[in-house]
């Protein structure tokens, strides 16, 4: 391969290293606290935010536009203008030569359209941080601070509180579910509360691990994870949804105050309450895309649901989901569907409804069906809210480990120190040792971690302390290749070679003892990655990437330097040590 062609390859390699790694710098260098801690929130908290902010907003331009409307904007409101100056074109309008707020507001239909604009604005603000995390290298909880909690599950209890509602030859498929149950309340539980990014995940037949980083409370986290979700059934007061959802349609931002309560309550009847109508989205998450109002009065409580699955309808193959409810559950509901007939009925779970159907005919004998043009995916969504009330599993909270941020950012560091302090005794080494030659080395070093930063970004991987040591290993183990090649160089200096047969035969006559114990080194790592777990896992894991990265370096973009200095810079000897003559 000519020289041309490598010095293209490795500004291919810079080039998209730099792209893996943006996301990284983005997020720890150009990213402020205030907007960190919002995209670390839910989907749901940014949405609120973003709404609640755009209303303020509007609420503050209105206020100016009633009391001064030929004034203009101040310059945090370009955008606005510049959205205006956009719906002036595709109105096939003139764009005043000044922009007034009476101007602005009207090319805008109602106050929804122009909230919308404000909403945009913050929304996409948020989920460009939150994209530039996701895709960024992630701080471990060593690093990051936080907690870990193992939680056991009385599986036998959940049993034993169902009663004879299972047979003997279910009881481990009602464990399964009961398991599955469990964790999916606690990810909902943990994630309403916007915490950042949890790990939830079964840990053997009966316990379920959390790791939550970040400055999570832990009297928080245990109220989360010993507490039960509401389960409820209520009446749909459709003549109060319909009006109230005419009234946000023309009022936005003057519907809801930033903690999501109503700021004018006659709105809606005294004995009723607005929730969102919420399904999951291609994330998992719960997303709102509806208002209901309902009575405040519960009509029927969860915990006489005993069970729940989903079906097809033999007649019309539709999706239904299917429940049954205990004795006295089923005479209430026979007599409140007796008496509601024609009316809708929600289901609410966490003040969130789930479900919304009609009351066809009087229910009775406690067997329920909900149909609707379910797809399975909203069908199983329902079931597992149901589940909430009848699949009842005491949880206990084993172990809990509180890690501070104090700790973390000691370790970060501390690791950092141990890095530049490592890098830099191998710069002093090289430089005295083999002179000149010795910057290849120390060039070569700095894009080996370059190239594994730029790694760890690309696949999203976690960066902990035990990672931070596989790279400090990576930098003594990386100089060996260049330690081979300079002595290789060497030998064939001291044989009266000149600069450019000496440089290419000592990297064709170091080749092979590079690869072969890097080779070594590298399935190491990947038997200690598969098998290991924790700690010994991000070691081998950043090990491996050094490994590669390293070898790539020491071979290839070291020589290139020495060419380029041949051929480029006409050098004719090589300054790599003592006693050297040329």
């Amino acid at each position: 391969m000519n020289k041309r062609s490598r010095l293209v390859i490795l500004l291919a390699v810079l080039a998209i290293c730099f792209v893996f790694l943006w996301p990284s710098i983005s997020w720890y260098g150009r990213t402020p606290k205030e907007v960190k801690s919002l995209a670390l929130g839910s989907t749901e908290k940014i949405k609120d935010y973003a709404n609640a902010q755009a209303a303020e907003d509007v609420r503050k331009i209105t206020a100016l536009a009633n009391k001064d409307a030929n004034s203009k904007l101040d310059k945090e409101y370009a955008f606005v203008e510049k959205d205006a100056k956009k719906k002036f074109k595709e109105l096939d309008k003139k764009v005043p030569a000044e922009l007034t707020i009476a101007d602005i507001l009207s090319v805008y239909d109602d106050e929804a359209e122009f909230m919308n604009v404000f909403t945009a604005r913050y929304r996409d603000e948020i989920l460009k941080a939150k994209k530039y995390y996701e895709n960024s290298v992630k701080l471990g909880l060593d690093l990051s601070g936080g907690m870990n909690v193992i939680v056991h599950a009385d599986l036998d209890a959940a049993v034993e509180s169902a009663g004879d509602s299972i047979g003997s030859q279910d009881v481990a498929d009602f464990k399964k579910d009961a398991m599955s149950n469990a964790i999916e309340n606690l990810t909902s539980r943990i994630d309403k509360f916007g915490l950042t990014s949890p790990v939830i995940r079964q840990q053997g037949e009966d316990r379920i691990y959390i790791e939550i980083p970040g400055a999570a409370q832990a009297d928080t986290i245990n109220t989360l994870i010993m507490g039960k979700g509401l389960l409820n059934f209520r009446l749909v007061d459709m003549s109060a949804t319909t009006t109230f959802k005419s009234y946000y349609l023309t009022h936005p931002a003057t519907t809801f105050n930033a903690a999501g309560q109503l700021m004018d309550k006659s709105i809606i009847p005294e004995d009723c309450e607005v929730f969102g109508v919420y399904t999951k989205d291609d994330y998992g998450l719960d997303e709102r895309v509806d208002f209901v109002v309902v009575k405040k009065e519960v009509a029927l409580d969860g915990r006489h649901v005993q069970s729940a699955e989903v079906r097809t309808d033999n007649v019309t193959g539709q999706i239904e989901v299917c429940f049954n409810l205990d004795s006295e559950g089923a005479q209430i509901f026979a007599d409140f569907t007796s008496a509601h007939v024609g009316e809708n009925l929600a289901i609410v779970s966490d003040d969130k409804v789930k479900s919304n159907a009609t009351i066809k005919q009087a229910i009775t004998g406690g067997s329920v069906s909900l149909s609707g043009s379910f797809t399975f995916d909203e069908a199983n969504n329902i079931k597992k809210v149901l589940q909430t009330a009848w699949l009842n599993v005491p949880l206990e909270v084993e172990s809990q480990q509180v890690i501070g941020a104090s700790l973390g950012e000691e370790a970060i560091h501390q690791g950092i120190k141990a890095i530049a302090l490592g890098l830099g005794l191998i710069l002093i080494f090289m430089l005295i040792f083999y002179h000149a030659s010795g910057i290849n080395a120390v060039v070569a070093q700095i894009l080996n971690l370059y190239i594994m930063f730029s790694v760890l970004s690309a696949f999203n991987l976690t960066l902990t302390l035990s990672s931070i040591a596989g790279m400090i290993l990576t930098i003594g183990m990386a100089v060996d290749a260049n330690v081979l090649v300079f002595e290789r160089i060497k030998e064939e200096l001291r044989q009266g070679k000149s600069r450019a047969v000496a440089v290419s035969m000592g990297f064709d006559n170091a080749l092979w003892a590079v690869l072969d114990s890097n080779i070594t080194t590298f399935i190491a790592a990947l038997f200690l990655a598969a098998l290991g777990t924790g700690t010994i896992q991000g070691f081998a894991v950043s090990l491996a990437i050094g490994v590669v990265s390293s070898v790539f370096t020491a071979l290839f973009v070291s020589r290139l330097m020495f060419d380029f200095d041949t051929d480029v810079l006409h050098a004719k000897k090589v300054s790599i040590g003592w006693g050297i003559k040329q």
